[in-house]
């Protein structure tokens, strides 16, 4: 995938009409996807199309009827534009759209039922518990090995997970994870090496290590620090990268996920791999990891841009 001078023509301009970029909304994300869609937003005028930024924070629906759109450019992080819920919005509008369709965007979003298709289909993720008031804390974190991540069901970028080696740590944690999500998912602590690996239209970019000055790869580890490694190529052996991303493409298309997207992986210290989960509107700022593994591939900005807007064609 070598395809740095990436143009439309006037016909593929003319088909694709419109663009509206959806961003900003109301999640946690929306510092995020403010950058992520702007950014988006001129790599797309840099080929030519005609863009408008529609920020859905508030009256979303009349909003993009207004604007008068021909397609969306999904660009919104989290609840209420990666959980099906704009994806279904927009098929009720006839409006086409970029990446997953609305079950596997509500699917997505949801780390457990994730997990729950990946176990159902034998792909390496790691055990878990989804905590309910009866069970006893002491005998979850005793059960999943004495170290664990404990993370809200429905939120991305990291927000309110937590890295946990102990009883007190643990209760802590909990509490944090319950107040952004009633459902929390408590997950084996995979020790070893991190990695990322973004799919673009059923070709999968080469993977990135990273290597984060922080506990594990949170929120300010993604989008504040300049402390984090990105190592890419990811200095794996040919036949273990192959591996990763045969597992990665296995589990993005179990969940029925479709245009692109990025698969989160851990490496314990044997060398396997679990998968964590899958996002379907990965961050595009400048920290972000699609775009670095695009450009590892040959593709700049506007074309990795270009070929997730052109993919909207074929919906």
């Amino acid at each position: 995938m070598h395809n740095k001078e990436f143009r439309f023509d006037a016909a593929t301009l003319a088909q694709l009409g419109k663009v509206g970029v959806l961003l900003g909304g109301s999640s946690a994300e929306r510092a995020v996807s403010l950058k992520s869609g702007n950014a988006i937003c001129d790599g797309l005028k840099a080929l030519g199309v005609e863009v408008v930024a529609i920020d859905t924070q508030v009256n979303a629906v009349a909003q993009i009827q207004k604007a008068g759109i021909d397609r969306a450019f999904i660009a919104l992080h989290g609840p209420g534009g990666e959980d099906g819920r704009m994806q279904a919005l927009l098929e009720f509008l006839d409006i086409p759209y970029t990446g997953s369709g609305v079950q596997a965007s509500a699917i997505a979003m949801d780390k457990w039922r994730t997990k729950q298709i990946w176990r159902g289909e034998k792909l390496s993720t790691p055990e878990y518990v989804v905590l309910t008031p009866e069970l006893d804390l002491a005998q979850v974190l005793h059960s999943l090995g004495g170290k664990v991540m404990v993370k809200p069901s429905h939120e991305g970028s990291s927000i309110g997970m937590s890295k946990v080696q102990n009883l007190a740590e643990f209760e802590i944690a909990v509490e944090k994870a319950r107040a952004l999500d009633s459902s929390v998912l408590v997950e084996r602590l995979i020790e070893g090496a991190e990695y990322t690996v973004a799919i673009l239209v059923d070709e999968v970019l080469p993977p990135i290590r990273l290597e984060s000055a922080n506990t594990f790869y949170d929120y300010d580890a993604k989008y504040v620090s300049n402390e984090t490694r990105y190592i890419c190529p990811c200095e794996l052996p040919a036949e273990k990268e192959a591996e990763l991303k045969a597992l990665a493409l296995a589990g993005f298309k179990a969940v029925g996920c479709k245009g692109w997207g990025r698969v989160d992986v851990m490496a314990d210290q044997s060398g396997q791999f679990f998968m964590l989960e899958v996002n379907t509107v990965p961050g595009m700022t400048d920290h972000s990891l699609v775009p670095m593994a695009a450009k590892q591939a040959g593709l700049n900005f506007e074309a990795l841009v270009g070929t997730i807007l052109q993919d909207s064609l074929n919906k």
